[in-house]
């Protein structure tokens, strides 16, 4: 069949626009941009952890200042908001410092003590004093606080902590629930923890546990958080940078949060 002029254009026409559109698809194609999925965000806390030193913390929720295990001197709380809350967990002199409590402004303050702590303060607290035995809750201030039991496993370190005389605290703020071990070791009721945000837990010999110990208790009772605190002992400061390997390797869900407990 012979072509007329006119059809060979048309022809022609087709050909070129089929072309032109085909590079057009293409070059879209190339300018489509990748976006790589985020990783979902963790809901933000309304809490801050001040480390003050060891054993001693300061935590701030809204207009809440809770004081944990105070030691230091008015040194180690120049400039801090004054406490609305103290919570003590034993006799101990890491723990229990009668003359950094006289130091402190504590007009405005409730002491949260187990009976022993209690026994052994002055009587001018005592009418700031709220006793607290172990696996009790008592609300506060329009806090929750809960009394775990603290105390040594091993034969060897039983002289260390008696079993029923100092205290853990799991504290509730809003929807978080904070839990300060105290001076412990793996104990069946730690492990039993539930829905705990963020957990403080102590790790020095030969006083309280290895860092072995402490990760194993935590990979059972899995907090959102852990931060390994009270770390000194007879021998210097643990390992708490094989603490977080350990629980990172078994549970990357946990965090590990490392702040300076020791800045002297």
């Amino acid at each position: 069949m012979k072509l007329s002029p006119l059809n060979i254009i048309l022809i022609c026409f087709l050909l070129i626009s089929c072309k032109s559109q085909k590079k057009e698809d293409t070059e879209n194609t190339n300018e489509i941009e990748v976006v790589p999925a985020k990783e979902p965000q963790k809901p933000a806390s309304d809490i801050i952890i001040d480390p003050i030193g060891h054993g001693t913390a300061i935590v701030q929720w809204k207009e809440k200042t809770i004081y944990i295990d105070p030691t230091g001197g008015t040194k180690a709380f120049k400039g801090k908001k004054l406490p609305d809350l103290v919570l003590i967990t034993d006799i101990h002199g890491d723990h229990m410092n009668i003359d950094t409590l006289d130091s402190l402004n504590l007009s405005k303050a409730e002491v949260v003590v187990p009976p022993a702590v209690a026994e052994k303060l002055p009587a001018s607290y005592t009418e700031k004093l709220v006793i607290i035995n172990n696996g009790e809750t008592k609300e506060i201030q329009g806090i929750s606080i809960e009394a775990i039991p603290m105390y040594n496993l091993r034969e060897e370190a039983l002289k260390f902590h008696e079993k029923g005389r100092g205290n853990g605290y799991v504290i509730t703020l809003g929807k978080e629930r904070i839990y300060f071990s105290g001076d412990t070791e793996d104990i069946p009721e730690m492990r039993a923890l539930k829905y705990i945000d963020k957990a403080f837990i102590c790790m020095n010999l030969p006083y309280t546990m290895t860092v072995e110990s402490a990760a194993d208790a935590v990979l059972e009772f899995k907090p959102v958080q852990v931060y390994p605190y009270h770390y000194r002992g007879t021998e210097g400061l643990s390992d708490v940078q094989k603490f977080k390997e350990i629980v990172s390797k078994e549970n990357p869900n946990i965090e590990v949060v490392q702040l300076d407990w020791y800045p002297n």
